[in-house]
C-alpha cells in the first residue's frame, strides 16, 4: 500500500502472509488468511473460515478491535460505487441478529468491486 493511498482511504490489498503471522494467536487451527485489504489503518481479511474487521484505534493504532463474522451469518450485501459528486464508495454487510449493516467507505472505485468479489466468492 502506499502512504498516499493510506492517507486518501483508497482499499488497497495487504501481504496475506504478513497479516497470517499477525493474527496466527487469533485463528483457529488450519484457519488460513486468503485475501486482506486495508483502509487506512482498518483491515478487512478473509478467511477460510470467516470475515474479520479489525478496527485500529487510538493515536498508534496499538489497541485493536476485532470483528469476526462467521461467512454463513451474512445475510446480503450491497455495493454502492462513486458518481460524478460523490467520492466514496460504501460496502454495507448486514450480519443475521444485526439490525445495522456493517459499513465501510472506500475512497473511490479503485478496490471496492475486487472487496465485493471476494465477499461474493465466500458468501454465495
Amino acid at each position: 500500500m502506499g502512504l498516499l493511498d493510506g492517507l486518501l482511504g483508497n482499499a488497497s490489498e495487504t501481504d496475506t502472509h504478513a497479516i497470517q503471522l499477525e493474527l496466527s494467536q487469533l485463528l483457529a487451527p488450519g484457519e488460513e488468511v486468503c485475501k486482506s485489504y486495508v483502509v487506512i489503518r482498518d483491515l478487512l481479511v478473509f478467511t477460510t473460515k470467516r470475515l474479520l474487521l479489525i478496527d485500529k484505534q487510538g493515536v498508534t493504532g496499538k489497541k485493536r478491535e476485532y470483528h469476526s463474522i462467521p461467512y454463513r451469518s451474512i445475510e446480503r450485501y450491497s455495493t454502492e460505487t462513486t458518481g460524478h459528486f460523490e467520492l466514496d464508495a460504501d460496502l454495507k454487510i448486514w450480519v443475521r441478529g444485526m439490525a445495522e449493516p456493517i459499513s465501510r467507505s472506500f475512497r473511490g472505485d479503485k478496490l471496492i468491486y475486487e472487496v465485493s468479489r471476494t465477499l461474493s466468492e465466500y458468501t454465495l
